[in-house]
């Protein structure tokens, strides 16, 4: 017997190869994007978290130095910080813990609506007298947070009414 050994491969398998390579390449690539979409949301709702206890942290804070008569209220003064920077920087409520009390070590960036290199992270603000949709900030305390983003969530919600 005249046995003929080839070895190699033919130009239809490497086509059918190549086929089935594309094939799943192109499933493959929509599920990255989704999964890095998923991902940025996922740290969208853990930052807006972290900045909401925050504040709230912040007004149970005021609301003690209130009550231990440690600070004097005021007509306007809601207990609300004035500015995200303030949970950073920290504030002592007249002496209520011996030190200024600090809420937050940075704030935390907005990754649907990221800020510019050297650029403080950029959030939508809403003051204690503001309409709850509103998207203009009243400037006189920050009573809750936004993202800036006019993108749609994979659940079809915009980012900004998170």
């Amino acid at each position: 017997m005249n046995r003929l050994t080839t070895k190699g491969v033919t130009l239809v398998e490497l086509i059918i190869a190549v086929t089935l390579l594309a094939l799943l390449a192109s499933a493959i690539l929509p599920f990255g994007r989704m999964t890095a979409k998923r991902t940025k949301e996922i740290e969208l709702r853990r930052n807006l978290r972290t900045i909401r206890l925050a504040i709230d942290d912040y007004k149970k804070a005021y609301d003690k130095a209130v009550e231990q008569k440690k600070i004097i209220v005021t007509l306007q003064a809601s207990g609300y910080p004035k500015t995200l920077e303030l949970l950073v920087e920290g504030e002592d409520f007249g002496g209520l813990y011996g030190a200024k009390r600090k809420f937050l070590r940075r704030i935390p960036p907005d990754p649907m609506n990221p800020a510019k290199p050297g650029q403080p992270p950029q959030w939508g603000m809403r003051s204690y007298v503001d309409q709850p949709d509103a998207t203009s900030w009243g400037k006189e305390d920050v009573f809750d947070v936004y993202s800036l983003s006019d993108e749609v969530a994979i659940d079809g919600s915009n980012y900004k009414d998170w």
